[in-house]
């Protein structure tokens, strides 16, 4: 069996490079250790500087039990780690360094398998972009939702309720004391956001996709049924090497297939989109803007979780979690989509069960009939754009409005607020400079505040246009994901103040209703150009020079497709 495992070509013969190798690892290790036993890498994302991954250290150590229990030699390996709240310009600008850093960490060190530990936004796309590129035979150990807190005997929702009490702020219907005062029983407990934002979403798009022990997804994290699932992954990893069990022989086609229908019923974050088409092209998977469309757009809305709808979390583990929720759509998911545990997906959903008919619907009674994201085009988005119906008001899915244009995050902070701003509840506001290239990263600012005036009379909802991302706790009707991105010459670098947005979800367009010959004599405006991102070094100019648009995943051009385990060079 030593002659199979790769770690064997650092560790096994007599020469002096074996010698070495097993002697700098022998600070605890037996013999044995190098003898046919596999060695399981436990891609650890914890951070104090990433609150929601902090508590991953705990998780690590079950793993690191399940992995010895089952013969494995267990390693901890600290990998780059994205803390949403925290990390400046916009963690999204680090997603693929994150990727990319661990992959070369995973096939440049003696490992035979790896389980992957994330739990914020972009550390879970991160991990598993890295192991599609490096297959290696992988597991994913969500770190799970934090618990529900309470302000005033009402359940807060981490993020979405962030953005509807700054509103009200805004709005002069709550006072800056109660709203500072809801800010300590907002994050009640160790874990990630408790909405069906992005965080949530990617642990059920990896458990969607196979890549997490059937039923995990969304276990809390103080739950101790979450450390009991951790050893047992630990556990599986092992299994997964012997049996040589890659992401490449259980992710497929279907299996994305899966994840979008997934999605679309559970509501989840449109930041899902650009992830899962990322990771598909780690894997030279064919997946385009149109299957999210084509597959999930009509699949029904059953989970009843914020933003879209009324519980968190917490209730969504409590009423059964996702296997309940495909199995009401079973008859839409492709069975021949496996998972880690070597049977399909469909497989695990025979005895799946909802216990709460309020948080996860029966299929003759959704949360909404159609709530998957549909992607628009346009000559405003030539190459896609999305919306999130089941997070915006039904009567602007179909609007038509004059732009207020703002070249910039900056220039919308400077004016967005402005009593003599030429805005009303008709209008559509639109934000330019927020794509891959032109912030750079992709943020998410595409849920833009609405103008203070108007939130003084009443409204909360407004039809807006951006080439970033929004948050996954976020709501309204923003159309987002614009591409080309107006830095890389996107028609959404022309639009003028004034000129007419016509918004149509049913129809998937979203149009600027302005003749294609002024169009084409139009160029952007310095203030457009300015705002435009022009990093001279570093992460940022590399990642300018070769970032993908959002359509496809936002990747870099030079890490699309997989790259496999071998090593180019042997240590000397």
């Amino acid at each position: 069996m030593a002659a199979e495992l790769r770690s064997a070509e650092w560790y096994s013969g007599d020469d002096r490079n074996a010698y070495i190798h097993r002697a700098w690892m022998r600070r605890g290790l037996p013999g044995s250790a190098f003898t046919g036993r596999p060695h399981i890498a436990i891609a650890n994302t914890a951070s104090d500087l990433t609150p929601c991954n902090a508590h991953l250290g705990e998780l690590a150590s079950s793993v690191r039990d399940g992995i010895h229990e089952a013969g494995g030699i267990a390693l901890n390996l600290p990998v780059v780690s994205l803390g949403e709240t925290q990390l400046r310009p916009t963690a999204m600008l680090w997603r693929n360094m994150a990727a990319m850093a661990t992959e070369e960490m995973l096939r440049g060190n003696p490992v035979d398998g790896v389980v992957l530990l994330g739990g914020c936004d972009k550390t879970i796309p991160a991990l598993l972009m890295a192991a599609a590129s490096v297959d290696l035979p992988a597991a994913v150990v969500p770190g799970g939702p934090m618990l529900t807190g309470t302000f005033r005997g009402r359940p807060l929702g981490c993020g979405t309720d962030v953005w509807r009490l700054s509103e009200e702020v805004r709005g002069g219907t709550l006072d800056r004391e109660d709203f500072a005062r809801s800010e300590s029983a907002m994050i009640r407990s160790r874990g990630h956001c408790n909405t069906m934002g992005t965080a949530s979403t990617m642990a059920i798009m990896a458990e969607a996709l196979g890549t997490v022990l059937p039923g995990l997804a969304g276990t809390p994290a103080p739950d101790s049924r979450l450390l009991e699932s951790a050893h047992e992954t630990g556990r599986l990893v092992t299994d997964l090497v012997a049996r040589d069990r890659r992401p490449s022989t259980v992710l497929s086609r279907a299996s994305f297939h899966n994840a979008i229908v997934a999605l679309a019923a559970t509501g989840g974050s449109t930041n899902a989109v650009v992830h899962l088409l990322a990771i598909a092209g780690r894997l030279g998977i064919e997946l385009t803007l149109d299957d999210f469309d084509r597959i999930g757009s009509r699949v029904p809305l059953l989970v009843n979780l914020q933003p879209a709808g009324k519980y968190l979390m917490e209730d969504f583990h409590r009423a059964g979690g996702l296997l309940p929720v495909l199995r009401e759509v079973r008859d839409l998911l492709d069975p021949t989509a496996l998972t880690i545990t070597g049977k399909p997906l469909t497989d695990h959903l025979d005895g799946a069960r909802s216990w709460d008919s309020d948080v996860i619907h029966r299929r003759s009674e959704p949360v909404q009939a159609e709530a998957g994201i549909a992607v628009l085009r346009g000559n405003l988005a030539p190459d896609g754009a999305i919306i999130k119906p089941a997070a915006a008001s039904p009567h602007l899915l179909r609007h038509r409005g004059r732009a207020v244009v703002f070249d910039s995050i900056e220039d919308f902070h400077a004016r967005i607020d402005d009593p003599d701003l030429d805005v009303d509840a008709d209008s559509v506001l639109v934000l330019r400079g927020c794509g891959p290239k032109g912030y750079p990263g992709m943020p998410e600012v595409s849920n833009m505040p609405l103008p203070s005036k108007l939130l003084a009379e009443g409204v909360r909802d407004m039809v807006r246009v951006c080439d970033g991302r929004m948050s996954g706790t976020a709501y309204g009707t923003v159309v987002l994901h614009v591409a080309p991105e107006a830095a890389a010459g996107g028609p959404l670098a022309l639009v003028r103040t004034g000129d007419p947005v016509v918004l149509d979800a049913a129809a998937r367009r979203i149009d600027l209703d302005v003749p294609e010959s002024e169009l084409r004599a139009r160029t952007p405006n310095r203030a457009t150009l300015d705002g435009f991102a022009s990093p001279r070094r570093g992460w940022e100019r590399l990642y300018v020079d070769h970032v993908g648009q959002a359509d496809t995943g936002a990747d870099l051009d030079f890490l699309r497709g997989s790259s496999g385990s071998k090593v180019s060079r042997e240590s000397h």
